[in-house]
């Protein structure tokens, strides 16, 4: 019987997870990237719900909590710093979890534990993709010509090859929120918990501690700021009057080597395969900080995938097996309510005393127990698919 050969298109965790398993499983694998090197870097992420589960049978649980960020929880603070309320810090899947890492940290521990024999190919990204019935044919701007089985794409959510082939399937959703991230220095008022600050305007500041003697730092506001030349200085001008931590975090910003501007964008798609191709993680759902849980559905989508085509004698009755499993996980994530954003994000004074007021009440020994369950995504009460 012919070995099956997988192509998958992006290494970061949607696309290492795919790799592992399918590896695992006995398919031959070739990841590209489009990344001269790996992608170090990056704010925190989590490990929830069904993804526990899949790191537990990947045996790397200890190995990714080893990276953990030291933080110990989550406060909302006011504009001298001082706790206004704290949010429910008991369970894996708290606000704060048992499991938060930074993305990098946690992709590089993937990527340590791959499987002998699967190739990773740094500096490469697909150019052409001829989908046939007996193979796909898949072409690098480095001028590979790769013939396989599969083409996974886990490239991100501007994945340019799900463009391509998925022309007219994809729905791009703004939520109408903007957010910078960065690295900037820890300072001796910085603490082990994730302070999180909401003012006026529609303005959020965040500060996270990490495990590499550094703050990892974030502000979101609502409405649109372009991503291109000049957005820190945009943010620099809406934030002029936030107070806290603003001028520290831009300064910091100004001098930080991996700052990243994103406005907040769902993907939403009626199909994540066509033929011979298949996407995973941001490239198909992405469900932006606001949902939360993308790490913990990108690494639970790569388990699925091999385990589908494990179970299934055709491919199109795998890839459709995978779909049909991961979709009550990502439309969970995926169906903000209305409510949310006027919530999080107040712009007059009286929304931010109602905020307020809501959020002690959320947080008091009453609503405690029912705003935990929020923090609680990527969960399924279903069993994972059996490897086969």
């Amino acid at each position: 019987m012919t070995t099956r050969h997988a192509v998958i298109s992006g290494a970061s965790i949607a696309g290492l997870s795919a790799a592992f398993w399918l590896r695992r499983t006995g398919w031959e694998v070739t990841v590209l990237e489009r990344a001269k090197a790996f992608r170090d870097g990056g704010q925190n992420v989590d490990v929830r719900g069904t993804a526990r589960e899949v790191l537990t049978r990947m045996g790397l649980f200890d190995a990714v909590k080893e990276q953990n960020t030291t933080e110990t929880g989550t406060v909302f603070v006011d504009s001298s710093g001082q706790v206004l309320a704290e949010l429910p810090s008991a369970g894996p899947d708290a606000a704060t979890a048992e499991l938060e890492v930074l993305r990098g940290d946690f992709a590089r521990t993937i990527l340590r534990h791959l499987p002998a024999g699967v190739e990773v190919l740094y500096g490469d990204t697909i150019s052409g993709v001829e989908d046939g019935t007996e193979d796909v044919t898949v072409s690098t701007t480095s001028g590979r010509t790769v013939r396989a089985d599969l083409l996974v794409i886990a490239e991100g959510v501007g994945s340019s090859t799900r463009d391509l082939l998925f022309d007219g399937l994809v729905d791009r959703r703004d939520l109408g929120v903007a957010m910078v991230f960065g690295t900037i220095p820890r300072t001796p008022d910085d603490d082990t918990r994730w302070r999180w600050y909401t003012t006026t305007g529609g303005r959020q500041i965040h500060l996270r501690p990490d495990n590499h003697g550094t703050t990892r730092a974030m502000l979101a506001c609502t409405g649109n700021i372009a991503t291109g030349a000049g957005a820190l200085s945009r943010f620099r001008d809406r934030y002029a009057d936030a107070g806290w931590e603003a001028r520290r975090v831009l300064d910091g910003f100004d001098g930080s080597d991996d700052v990243y501007v994103d406005q907040l964008t769902q993907i939403r798609m009626p199909t994540w395969h066509r033929g011979r191709v298949c996407l995973a993680g941001d490239a198909a759902w992405c469900v932006t900080p606001m949902g939360g849980g993308g790490a913990s559905l990108a690494l639970v989508s790569g388990y699925v995938l091999a385990a589908s085509l494990s179970g299934s004698a055709r491919l199109d009755g795998g890839l459709a097996a995978y779909e049909e499993w991961m979709r009550p996980l990502v439309d969970d994530v995926q169906n903000l309510p209305r409510w949310i954003l006027p919530f999080a994000y107040p712009r007059t004074r009286l929304g931010l005393r109602l905020r307020r007021l809501a959020d002690k009440a959320l947080t008091s020994r009453l609503l405690a127990p029912l705003t935990a369950k929020a923090t609680q995504v990527a969960a399924s009460d279903r069993a994972l698919p059996a490897l086969v």
